[in-house]
């Protein structure tokens, strides 16, 4: 039975956390879906699947009524069986720690669509960085990207510290799986005085359901948190 996998995340103010997951959890059982969606202050995270599409669509209209997640921000894949085990809505203190650090994700660098995201790295004097672990940039990765050797993402600070120059690197472009790792290091760097920030928009999901494989600057596959481990362009289902 094919599953609809549906990643998401949105930076928004949660006022009540707990009563938020109360409400997911009496709207959606184990079984009609499957994942995990992180719950904090700053907003949500999470990665789901559902046999019925439907089910989907239900989650997503919930997401949008209550905290205004745009359903195209949203990375649509497939899977043959069931990506998850279980169903589960945790509340946290953050969706995506930084080690120490404040740093505010409402304000984070540009956003380039998948569309231009080619364009972007054709620029020489762009430094192109992944911001994933170093076990994901193993399975795969864009050309010519920079692998930092991070063995969890809040290392991205000391990364910063002991690599990047702000008065050298005038022009930084990161990526990430589905975007939200990306969205808050360049929040990060644009407070550490860096000056033309950007990030992928929706992530590696994005760019391999939208640029087809003729076009593709994607080398390997995109490792994933859940049975499949790596999807590549064939996960990807064209109008999704």
């Amino acid at each position: 039975m094919p599953y609809t996998v549906a990643a998401l995340y949105k930076f928004v103010t949660v006022e009540d956390p707990a009563a938020l997951r109360e409400a997911l959890a009496a709207s959606f059982v184990e079984g009609e879906l499957l994942g995990t969606i992180l719950i904090a202050t700053e907003g949500v995270n999470g990665t789901v699947a559902a046999a019925d599409p439907a089910v989907i669509d239900r989650l997503l209209a919930f997401l949008h009524e209550r905290l205004g997640l745009d359903r195209a921000e949203v990375k649509f894949s497939s899977a043959d069986d069931a990506p998850f085990g279980r169903l589960k809505f945790k509340v946290k203190n953050a969706v995506l720690t930084f080690r120490g650090v404040e740093v505010d994700p409402n304000r984070p660098g540009t956003y380039v669509e998948a569309a231009d995201w080619n364009a972007l790295l054709a620029d020489p004097e762009v430094l192109l960085v992944d911001t994933r672990n170093d076990y994901e940039v193993e399975a795969g990765t864009f050309q010519g990207a920079i692998d930092p050797h991070l063995t969890k993402f809040s290392e991205f600070v000391d990364y910063t510290r002991e690599h990047l120059d702000a008065t050298k690197h005038k022009k930084v472009a990161m990526f990430c799986t589905g975007g939200i790792r990306c969205e808050k290091a360049s929040a990060y760097l644009l407070q550490q005085g860096f000056e033309n920030v950007y990030h992928l928009r929706g992530g590696i999901l994005k760019y391999l359901e939208d640029i087809p494989t003729s076009d593709s600057l994607w080398q390997g596959d995109c490792f994933v948190f859940d049975r499949r481990r790596g999807v590549g362009h064939d996960h990807f289902e064209e109008g999704e």
